[in-house]
């Protein structure tokens, strides 16, 4: 609970939550998409074009893959900075008690997570390419691969960051002390993750059925978060799915086309497939780190009530 109750530490009225939900939408979806209506300015041959293109994909102006990617995760650069500012300046405390309940970010953490998830993301995509190899095909282009994998590693985290911070940070604070309850922090946090991502197009390729890959995914970051008194562990692992998403497999119906090693040519469908990540592979993890960093009381931290510590210390405030 105590990574909950870091929203204590300052100011924690109904009011600084709008303002920052609004400041942080303003830097993500104005101020973050600048550089991409920009350049998909520059690319389109007239003002039509330019329209069209923006009530669809600016992809389709053909624009650069890599150059692509990179003005998104732009837009998440907007919104993680705005998150920032807004939790410094109009709540008035420590960026790091959006991140952790710990003295400092536990960094080995982070990496530790990505490195698990990473090894069984790898692992699952070379099953698949095994059991079904002409479903694939091979797509290595050094130049842009290694532009991708640069981009990848030093800038997706941003996004996946961004994400974290706000359900896994943000909301899960503010939520858990609204309401009192751990349990439906974990709850709303988890079904909102979702349903944002029902904008994606593989929602619409393959049904409202992939909101249980989507929830269930925000359902096991937020209970990596409760369970560790913080996000460290949701951010390694969300960043390693991304990365290794975007560098190995790409299709031309998902919401990252790159110039991954492989394209997966395979007709979108709904499969058990789908489910072995909700079902098998989050339950591994969950086992993996419970061991791992000894986590008990597993009742109290997922269900438990929310109060609102006796004392603080005076350096735990900002001013």
């Amino acid at each position: 609970m105590k990574f909950i109750q870091q929203a204590y530490k300052g100011n924690n009225e109904w009011w600084a939550y709008l303002v920052t939900i609004i400041i942080l939408f303003f830097g993500w979806q104005f101020l973050g998409v600048i550089p991409l209506i920009g350049t998909a300015f520059y690319y389109a041959d007239d003002m039509n074009e330019f329209m069209t293109s923006a009530n669809e994909n600016f992809a389709t102006l053909g624009i650069d893959s890599n150059l692509y990617l990179f003005l998104i995760i732009i837009t998440f650069l907007g919104g993680l900075l705005s998150l920032f500012f807004g939790i410094r300046k109009i709540h008035n405390r420590k960026i790091a008690t959006l991140i952790t309940s710990r003295e400092k970010v536990d960094w080995n953490r982070v990496f530790y997570a990505f490195s698990v998830w990473a090894i069984i993301g790898i692992l699952m995509i070379s099953i698949g390419y095994y059991m079904a190899p002409e479903d694939y095909v091979w797509n290595f282009k050094p130049i842009p691969f290694f532009i991708l994998v640069v981009i990848s590693m030093l800038f997706l985290p941003v996004q996946t960051s961004m994400e974290e911070l706000l359900f896994r940070g943000y909301l899960m604070q503010g939520f858990g002390t609204w309401f009192k309850n751990s349990f439906v922090a974990l709850i709303l946090t988890s079904v909102i993750f979702g349903l944002l991502h029902g904008l994606n197009p593989e929602v619409e390729k393959l049904g409202w059925i992939s909101m249980v890959y989507y929830i269930g995914t925000g359902l096991v970051l937020g209970i990596f978060t409760l369970m560790d008194e913080g996000t460290e562990l949701s951010l390694g692992f969300h960043a390693a799915n991304n990365i290794v998403a975007a560098v190995f497999v790409t299709t031309n119906w998902t919401v990252f086309q790159t110039d991954a090693l492989l394209i997966d040519t395979s007709e979108p469908s709904v499969g058990f497939e789908m489910f072995v990540p909700v079902l098998v592979l989050y339950p591994l993890v969950l086992l993996i780190f419970s061991k791992k960093y000894g986590w008990t009381n597993w009742q109290e931290k997922l269900m438990g009530t929310v109060m609102k510590p006796i004392e603080l210390k005076e350096d735990e405030f900002i001013a």
